[in-house]
């Protein structure tokens, strides 16, 4: 055992883990801590939801029946083209998610509300605001006679009441309106689908209206600078002499061509020239030929009509002449005409061939003043051409100015038709139906929502307090937390101490039992020879636990003495099973040296014990002598263990006394009772005077904290090991 001592005392206490970490060591998991703060506060928790589950089933019954009515609207991303105007709008994308967002915020503001309002005339209405909880005679007074102020109630009541729910993977959306009356809440339903498609309607013109106003103020200014930009160019041509007579533009406006006077003029002069080089180039060619083989010969009935009198004439006389001789008068009368008619052709031929002659002056000179003519009009054009430079520049920008203008005029009108017409992608899917059964309250769905907020606000409420408790709570933090061993727990019993510690094999004394082993090992020489048992405060179970120790001891066949110390309130007699306390320590402390006689016999053969005596007026004051320390030393010489009962530290300066006259001391803490900063306190009282502390014992422990030996631990469940049930011993 000396070994085993030595080598207790040689092992060094960790102090290079931080304190979070060194206290997980010694914790249970997270999840158990909450599982053990819940049982611990399983009375408040339970109670919490009690109270909510109540409150949640009054508030219901006491709440008014309320319905819901639903109107369906389908809500497309595309207008219907009623015609192939455009609107201003730009078209959304089919993957623009923001337009239904938009849509439906929209079908929740105050615009549409007050046309609902004005539509079904609500400020007038007293079961409008009977319907909604609001006295009619209130909404009198608080809105004082005015219209507006009725008006404004209503349109936040309509407001509160309504709720937009759209349909998922459609374009569908539920218009859902509440009010105590089911045939109104009808009514507003399909009067607030109907305003949202007119308030639609509105703003689409408004946005129409707003373009055409736009469009009218830039078409009155191009206006202007297409009259300006024309008239510059009229005048400049007036100017320069320049006369248009047609001009060719394209379907877009923009000028093409420009047929002046003088390109047309010369246009035909040139015409009437080349026809007279023609003319001329024949008649030349015609002049200087024989007249006789001429085509005009050939033609000339008169040439013709000579030739056939001739001929005719010479055939009577070559006639004649073979009848006759050539003297013959006849004969000679026909020569004569023949003679006569030769001189006639060769004169019209004459005449022919001067004619030829004349034809071809006239075509020649015709030819000449046709080209003095163009070679004129050419100077003219050159000039015109020179001056057309910046006349085409004037032109171009009438151009531009009228095809601007020419656009926004188109597009003017557009706007207005596309603004009259009226087109819009809401449609009415299903009109509200008269509600028969109540939307709310559902008194189910209220129960579990209470319960829900019951179980929420007790976990807060366990929560805070589980954080304002500063108690021990768990073993495991009397290490990390007080910095002191952890001599042992013990549990918390219902039964008397007395009667738990009369048994053996119970909880409370194998408890005490483990204590006494875990003390052995705290000296060179074994269990303490003088030990006191002290607390922080009153309650925490120090006398019972000075009790215990001193009876475990004597049952193992050591001598033992219980002295209880704590003669304020005395109770060491009580736990031994006596009540006779008329003589004890008070009494030698005050100068009686028979303590001997003081010694009082227990059920227990090696247990004798010291009963406090008669509480003294000071019992700082007699605990300050030597005597204390006298009789330890003399009792030493008698008993094997010496167990003192002293009492407790805060408040008091008994324990720091006590402790110089002992071995050492052991301090109770009882679980979740004392906070840290007071067991803190009252260790570093005992570190003043240079007590040795042995350690802790951590009393009255819920025997249901798994993990720490009571409830369904190895060594203190229901079915404790050794134990059995119906007389079959359990196995190992």
């Amino acid at each position: 055992m000396n070994f085993a001592a030595n080598e207790f005392e040689r092992t060094p206490a960790p102090e290079t883990i931080p304190g979070e970490l060194e206290e997980s060591r010694f914790l249970p998991p997270l999840l158990r801590q909450y599982w053990d703060a819940a049982l611990r506060r399983k009375f408040v928790i339970l109670g919490i939801i009690a109270a909510a589950l109540v409150a949640g089933i009054v508030i219901t019954l006491m709440m008014s029946p309320v319905y819901t009515a639903r109107t369906q609207l389908e809500i497309s991303r595309e207008q219907k083209q009623i015609t192939k105007v455009e609107s201003v709008e730009a078209p959304s994308s089919a993957q623009d998610m923001e337009f239904y967002a938009t849509q439906y915020a929209l079908l929740k503001t105050r615009p549409v509300a007050e046309r609902v309002a004005r539509d079904l005339r609500l400020e007038g209405n007293d079961e409008f605001f009977a319907s909604h909880g609001v006295d009619p005679e209130q909404v009198v007074q608080a809105a004082g006679g005015s219209a507006q102020a009725r008006r404004k109630l209503a349109v936040e009541l309509l407001l509160k009441n309504v709720s937009i729910s759209p349909v998922r993977t459609s374009r569908l959306v539920d218009i859902l309106y509440s009010s105590r009356s089911p045939e109104l809440a009808a009514r507003i339903s399909d009067a607030w689908a109907r305003a949202f498609i007119a308030v639609s309607m509105d703003r689409q013109f408004a946005s129409t209206a707003d373009a055409r106003r736009f469009l009218e103020q830039r078409l009155a200014t191009l206006r202007e600078r297409l009259e300006q930009s024309e008239r510059q160019a009229v005048s400049y041509a007036a100017d320069e002499g320049i006369v248009a007579l047609d001009q060719v533009r394209d379907s877009e406006g923009k000028t093409l061509g420009n047929r002046t006077l003088a390109a047309a003029n010369l246009d035909a002069l040139n015409t009437a020239l080349n026809e007279a080089i023609a003319e001329r180039v024949k008649a030349q060619s015609e002049v200087g030929g024989n007249g006789a083989t001429s085509a005009e010969a050939l033609v000339s009935p008169t040439l013709a009509s000579l030739r056939q009198q001739r001929a005719a004439a010479a055939a009577e006389a070559a006639k004649l002449s073979v009848q006759f001789e050539p003297g013959y008068p006849a004969l000679r009368a026909l020569n004569q005409q023949i003679r006569s008619l030769d001189g006639a052709i060769a004169q019209e031929t004459s005449r022919i061939g001067g004619s030829r002659t004349q034809a071809y002056r006239q075509a020649a000179q015709r030819e000449q003043a046709l080209r003095a003519q163009v070679a004129a009009l050419q100077g003219q054009l050159t000039e015109q051409g020179r001056a057309s430079i910046q006349y085409n520049i004037y032109q171009r920008d009438a151009d531009t100015n009228r095809q601007l203008y020419d656009a926004l005029l188109q597009r003017y009108k557009e706007i207005g038709v596309a603004g009259t017409i009226g087109a819009n992608n809401i449609a009415i899917v299903e009109p509200a139906q008269v509600p028969t059964s109540p939307s709310s309250p559902n008194l189910l769905l209220n129960i579990l929502l209470s319960v829900l907020a019951g179980v929420l606000l007790a976990l807060a409420i366990t929560v805070a307090l589980e954080q304002i408790d500063e108690g021990i709570r768990v073993p495991g933090q009397v290490q990390t937390r007080l910095k002191l061993p952890l001599l042992g727990t013990t549990p918390d019993v219902s039964d008397d101490v007395q009667t738990e510690l009369a048994d053996s094999k119970s909880f409370l004394y194998e408890a005490y039992f483990s204590v006494r082993s875990n003390l052995a090992f705290t000296t060179n020489h074994g269990f303490p020879k003088s030990l006191a048992v002290t607390s922080t405060r009153p309650g925490e179970g120090k006398s019972s636990t000075a009790f215990a120790l001193a009876m475990i001891l004597g049952r193992l066949g050591k001598r033992v003495v219980l002295l209880d110390a704590d003669m304020r309130s005395p109770s060491v007699h009580q736990v031994a099973g006596t009540d006779v306390n008329r003589t004890g320590l008070s009494n030698y402390l005050a100068g009686d040296d028979d303590w001997q006689a003081m010694i009082q016999k227990s059920e227990y053969p090696s247990l004798s014990l010291i009963s406090a005596g008669p509480v003294p007026p000071s019992a700082a004051e007699l605990l300050s002598g030597d005597r204390l320390v006298r009789l330890i030393g003399e009792l030493s010489a008698s008993y094997d263990h010496i167990v003192v009962d002293s009492p407790p530290i805060l408040g008091l300066s008994d324990a720091p006394i006590i402790s110089r006259a002992v071995e050492g001391c052991v301090l109770v803490v009882e679980a979740e009772g004392a906070a840290v900063r007071g067991i803190r306190a009252s260790i570093e009282r005992l570190q003043m005077v240079n007590a040795h502390v042995f350690g802790v014992i951590l009393t009255k422990l819920d025997q249901k904290s798994d993990g720490y030996g009571y409830g369904y631990g190895y060594g203190y469940g229901g079915q404790r090991y050794g134990s059995s049930k119906d007389g079959v011993p359990a196995e190992v």
